[in-house]
């Protein structure tokens, strides 16, 4: 069911700020940020070749991120993002082993255009998990 890693996101308070680091420190190529408000963030991705990084910034004042960076001020790594195949046969399949979908358990069309879900973190060991359909 557990397809490769598509990419860990990171939330950060300031996306120019973050870009500039990646870019001008790091010295990699990011896309244009892009703003999603169904689910109340703008991001901006970084391909690494293998993966990607996406940074993650509040779009408006009930985004989860905000709700993220009044924990975490400065930001830090948010989710992982894993590809499945068929993503509501993952999330029957998760179901039934008693793991909990988050939001209406339907999925919603994320950053790639592709459909997306999420999984509570208590049930992955602390770590919020995305599921992405390729």
């Amino acid at each position: 069911m557990l397809g490769r890693l598509n990419h860990v996101a990171i939330a950060v308070p300031d996306l120019a700020a973050a870009s500039a680091v990646y870019r001008d420190t790091l010295g990699a190529k990011l896309t244009a940020p892009q703003a999603l408000p169904e689910h109340g963030v703008t991001v901006v991705f970084i391909d690494t070749g293998n993966t990607k990084v996406e940074l993650l910034e509040p779009l408006g004042e009930n985004s989860p991120i905000a709700a993220f960076l009044e924990k975490n001020p400065a930001g830090g790594m948010h989710h992982l993002c894993y590809e499945v195949d068929d993503i509501l046969a993952a999330r029957d399949r998760l179901m039934a082993a008693g793991a909990r979908v988050l939001g209406d358990g339907n999925p919603r069309i994320g950053a790639h255009g592709k459909p997306v879900l999420f999984l509570h973190p208590k049930d992955f060991l602390g770590t919020l998990v995305e599921l992405e359909e390729v």
